[in-house]
């Protein structure tokens, strides 16, 4: 991708930290496993470097949301290998995910101040999605894949994994992006859970990982008593109230949810 002189820079305010190296961006839409019959969304394209090998695939659809004035003008000008993007200028935060109807496969270098709450929509809340990739800071792709009993397990590991299997693939180093950030970055994918498989009340899930998490080194039953929450939902699931949050699995969670908000 080569960069237009006259672009602008890119906005702090944005998070904006545009990727550089062509030879990571096709790896990155290689994850997404793209085609002909594919559906295709991608959140911030920018300057476009996913964007380009994105149409070199093909898709039956692409859809590009992005926030900025400016690349959203350039993007939607930019046809190539016959593929013309339709463009969202639009906020992601703000984007009715629910209504993503069909099969889609979704793709986007995430600015690091929205990344988490994107991915809590997005994976639980399209209705159709088949794939997803994204690059994030790495230390929020280690709480994304993280292991029950981490330290790096959280609300997020555990609302995440309940809907999707997560998998970190790579990381990647500061000096490919313009400007460059302080920190590492990591692409990972998501493979979607079977709609049998997803929380059975997924409302009171993100209630009860907001309560337990906010006081992780407490044990349950101290937690349950300190947020008015019956502790008979803890024996009803068959956890013990001496556990501490970071202990239990997204399955566990999801029972012990349904128990205390039925």
């Amino acid at each position: 991708m080569n960069y237009d002189k006259d672009a602008p820079r890119a906005k702090k305010s944005l998070g904006q930290n545009f990727l550089q190296d062509k030879n990571i961006a096709r790896k990155i839409v290689d994850l997404l496993q793209a085609g002909p019959q594919d559906n295709v969304l991608e959140i911030g394209p920018g300057p476009g470097m996913l964007t380009g090998f994105l149409q070199e695939c093909g898709p039956a659809k692409l859809v590009l949301v992005e926030k900025d004035n400016h690349w959203a003008r350039v993007r939607q000008d930019d046809e190539r290998n016959g593929i013309r993007p339709q463009v969202i200028l639009a906020d992601a935060l703000t984007i009715p995910w629910e209504r993503f109807e069909g099969s889609w496969k979704i793709i986007g270098n995430l600015p690091y101040n929205v990344a988490s709450p994107l991915m809590w929509d997005i994976l639980s809340m399209v209705p159709g999605l088949v794939r997803a990739v994204f690059m994030v800071q790495k230390e929020v792709g280690q709480r994304l894949a993280a292991e029950q009993g981490s330290s790096a397990y959280g609300a997020l590991s555990v609302w995440v994994q309940s809907f999707s299997r997560p998998r970190m693939e790579f990381i990647v180093p500061p000096q490919v992006f313009r400007p460059a950030p302080k920190v590492h970055s990591a692409v990972l994918s998501f493979e979607p859970l079977p709609p049998d498989a997803r929380p059975a009340n997924p409302d009171g899930l993100s209630k009860l990982l907001k309560i337990c998490f906010q006081q992780r080194r407490k044990q349950l039953g101290t937690i349950f008593r300190a947020a008015g929450l019956d502790a008979n939902g803890l024996e009803q699931a068959g956890i013990s109230a001496e556990l501490r949050p970071e202990r239990l699995s997204s399955a566990q969670f999801q029972k012990l949810a349904s128990c205390v908000f039925n």
